[in-house]
């Protein structure tokens, strides 16, 4: 059945190139074919012992009911006691609504504060998702190139430059997805200031920022109290399909989000609510911890072995899983480089058409959320893949 007419919207929801290229890994995996996954960021990790085991709990209690929209309070308290103790922030647990992961968040957050023809600052690139829900309430997200020298981010320098008549605030991601690079905090904290003199809203996703690795642990909340947070128990804590996450917003717009979630989820998954206290039991946030360290082992070993291939990484990931690496010393095009390698080598990475237009075409990224053994392997499939250089897209060169 055909539906006529369909939203005009629609029209601005690209399609996500790394949900085809894992369906065309699958295609090849049914044909009996090897395929490493470096596309999806998601932890290979699962969840800690003492989550599943509250989870069976709740469940065998009965736990399963609706909670109150804005989270269970004791949920609350724990994510207003984990800023405390990770970044000596006292967070009052009432400005922490507790959301249907990190993209029930976001669309909270947007649904609360872009209106139709609103302007929206973020890098390109950026993950596609966030300039989509502003794009979903009629906003249209403005991206503004950003490169090597700014880290991937905005600077404070570019959001003045690119402040219109239409904008209505900013929306970042520390660390980023596609590229793992963070805001410098003393950056961060002048582009909250102009955006506050300008009156607008300052929004920072924080999902990754549990994985950071070469610097003291920072929150934007640090900035004051009209920042908002955004974060989730996805990646630090490796909860991706649990769906829960955390949002924390100025004392005055609570109400106003507690409406919101009221009639858009009602609440989160109450079974992933009782789950996720355990998140904060010492025990599990050892392993976190533990978790952590393997994945800054495998930074450590991927980021030079993609250099060795010929690939460039102008500026190395300081946090989440991932690398954003410049391939145009290798090929003309990562689109067609990204399918070229699935196809030949049995190895997924992401074209940056996904995050962006700004020298989309010269990069990849790559996520490292697998095992070393899989990093290896794919590692050694890579280099024979370009040495051998047969079966290349044309246009594509060899490694000099």
């Amino acid at each position: 059945m055909n539906f006529s007419p369909l939203a005009s919207r629609l029209g601005n929801i690209a399609p996500f190139h790394v949900m085809e290229l894992a369906k065309m890994a699958a295609a090849l995996e049914r044909q009996g074919r090897s395929i490493i996954h470096m596309g999806i960021g998601e932890p290979d990790f699962t969840a800690a012992p003492a989550v599943i085991e509250a989870a069976s709990r709740a469940m065998a209690e009965g736990l399963t009911q609706y909670t109150s929209a804005l989270g269970l309070p004791a949920l609350r308290a724990a994510i207003a006691g984990h800023y405390l103790r990770t970044y000596g922030l006292q967070v009052a647990p009432e400005r922490i609504i507790v959301t249907a992961g990190a993209s029930g968040a976001l669309l909270l957050a947007c649904a609360a504060l872009v209106e139709q023809g609103a302007e929206v600052l973020m890098p390109d690139p950026s993950y596609p998702c966030n300039r989509h829900f502003v794009a979903a309430f009629e906003g249209q997200a403005k991206m503004i190139p950003s490169g090597p020298a700014e880290r991937f981010q905005l600077t404070d320098a570019m959001v003045r430059a690119n402040w219109g008549a239409a904008t209505r605030g900013v929306l970042l991601a520390s660390p980023s997805n596609p590229t793992g690079t963070s805001i410098d905090p003393a950056e961060l904290g002048r582009i909250v200031a102009s955006v506050t003199e300008r009156g607008g809203f300052t929004i920072v996703d924080e999902i990754y920022q549990g994985l950071s690795y070469d610097a003291a642990p920072f929150s934007a909340l640090s900035l004051g109290e009209d920042v908002i947070v955004i974060n989730s128990f996805s990646k630090y804590f490796n909860m991706t399909g649990w769906r829960l996450g955390w949002l924390v917003v100025p004392e005055s717009l609570v109400p106003h989000i507690e409406k919101l979630a009221q009639n858009l989820f009602i609440c989160a998954s109450a079974i992933s609510q009782y789950a996720g206290l355990a998140c904060f039991a010492p025990e599990s946030l050892a392993l976190f911890e533990e978790r952590k360290a393997e994945f800054r082992r495998r930074r450590d070993y991927i980021v030079p072995a993609l250099e060795e291939i010929g690939f460039r990484v102008p500026v190395k990931p300081d946090g989440a899983f991932y690398v954003y690496a410049d391939c145009s010393a290798l090929a003309d095009d990562a689109d067609r480089l990204t399918i070229d390698m699935l196809e030949q080598a049995g190895v997924v990475l992401v074209p940056g058409l996904d995050f962006g237009s700004h020298a989309a075409r010269q990069y990849i990224r790559l996520s490292y959320a697998t095992s070393m053994e899989n990093l290896q392997e794919a590692v050694a499939r890579l280099k024979t893949y370009f040495k051998r250089g047969t079966g290349l897209a044309p246009g594509f060169t060899l490694p000099k």
